[in-house]
């Protein structure tokens, strides 16, 4: 089936161009992933994309809305969470139902993780969910879910190392192992609270979200590189114990990894009161 184009068409940038107008500034993935998020749910509810249907590969969506393939992902997972796609693993993704009224779904609306104290209580339950998931993803991960973590730890390196916080790479890092758990209640979940899960999105700076243009190059101060190599220190050895299948060890890992970022922000909770 032949999928009808988008409108408006992506990237804006082009399309501004075209009327002779300034561009918009570049925005941030979460807000790319949310306009890819609705125009699917758009296509899927007009019968441009019937259930049943096999998605376009994400290269394809990449191209359509020019967009990062972490964005496409992101979307995917929203979509997913939402129960409008599932992925068949070495098959693709399909439509699995038409839009419906989801008021009722569990989500975390921005506003709740708007202080220092709402950010903690959001890592308490991450590390209830992803530690047991770690466990899980260890035991049934598959050679695909492997080598999107790394091609994610890959990204999450190569942004920090550029200047940049790469929120967009520590939550695919953190999807991905949810996917590898092969229940696709823990993605969802994770889908479903999205990119605002990754601490770093909510509290600090401007500058958080991996942008679809650079027009200089940023930087990041020492002590905040040297954290985020701990971070990615970190995420490594999740991925290492995923990798050798060993389920106490990635849950301990997991722990750990989402414990230390409790700890850095109840410390900052203090030392703000």
């Amino acid at each position: 089936m032949e999928h009808p184009p988008l409108t408006p068409p992506f990237p804006e940038g082009a399309a501004a161009r075209a009327i002779g107008t300034s561009p918009k500034p570049a925005r941030r993935s979460r807000s790319l992933a949310q306009d890819v998020v609705e125009a699917l749910r758009e296509r899927i509810r007009g019968g441009g994309l019937a259930v049943g249907d096999k998605l376009p590969t994400e290269a394809a969506f990449m191209t359509e809305f020019g967009v990062s393939r972490t964005v496409v992902r992101e979307a995917l997972s929203r979509l997913q969470a939402a129960g409008l796609v599932e992925t068949r693993h070495g098959i693709g993704t399909f439509v699995a139902s038409t839009p419906a009224d989801d008021a009722t779904a569990f989500r975390i609306d921005p506003q709740q993780l708007a202080t220092l104290r709402d950010v903690v209580a959001v890592l308490e339950l991450r590390i209830g969910v992803e530690t047991e998931a770690a466990g899980l993803a260890a035991q049934r991960r598959q050679p695909d879910n492997l080598r999107t973590m790394r091609e994610a730890l890959h990204s999450f390196s190569a942004a920090i190392e550029a200047g940049r916080d790469a929120v967009a790479a520590d939550f695919v890092f953190h999807s991905e192992i949810a996917r590898a758990t092969q229940n696709e209640h823990f993605a969802g979940l994770l889908a479903t609270l999205g990119l605002q899960i990754i601490p770093r999105a909510r509290l600090e700076g401007q500058n958080n979200s991996e942008p679809a243009v650079e027009s200089s190059p940023p930087t990041l101060d020492p002590a905040r590189l040297a954290y985020l190599r701990r971070v990615h220190a970190e995420h490594e050895s999740i991925y290492d114990a995923i990798a050798a299948q060993d389920a106490d060890a990635a849950r301990a890992a997991m722990r750990t990894h989402l414990a230390n970022s409790r700890e850095r922000r109840r410390r900052a909770f203090a030392a703000a009161d």
